[in-house]
């Protein structure tokens, strides 16, 4: 799977972490977060992975700032991105299987690097339920439209 990941300055070593994780799970990540500690602005990598999701550049997407609020708030701006905050494994799994998220977010200052990589495998290892979901994303989709 293609994963592209993003981060502020906030997050820059639990990115680190997460894209070797990810690695060692055998995916391909593509970085379009920032490799420095300086401070930086969280829309322009919440924007940069949407918008790589969203073409399909990408299988799915995380996100990584100080409460994983900020920049999922910028990726849910691009169409068709579904960006949830997670800071449990339910939630991650819940995510995935009921609303289909395409992106999600976990904030450095909320969760250590250990759950942060048990939240991406709760995330990845969950499967759309599709069914009453499906309707529900439908209605989401309607309301991008209009």
């Amino acid at each position: 799977m293609k994963i592209a990941i993003g981060n502020d300055h906030a997050a820059t070593e639990m990115k680190f972490a997460v894209m070797e994780y990810l690695k060692e799970l055998g995916h391909e990540v593509v970085n379009f977060g920032t490799d420095g500690n300086e401070s930086c602005h969280y829309p322009e990598f919440g924007e940069k992975v949407g918008r790589a999701v969203a073409a399909g550049e990408a299988d799915c997407g995380v996100l990584i700032c100080g409460t994983g609020v900020g920049i999922s708030i910028a990726a849910n701006k691009v169409k068709g991105v579904r960006a949830a905050v997670c800071s449990d494994c339910a939630t991650a799994r819940l995510v995935k299987q009921h609303n289909n998220a395409n992106v999600i977010a976990f904030g450095a200052r909320i969760v250590g690097i250990e759950l942060a990589k048990d939240i991406v495998k709760a995330y990845l290892d969950a499967e759309f339920l599709g069914g009453r979901h499906q309707i529900r994303i439908d209605m989401i989709h309607e309301i991008e439209e209009r």
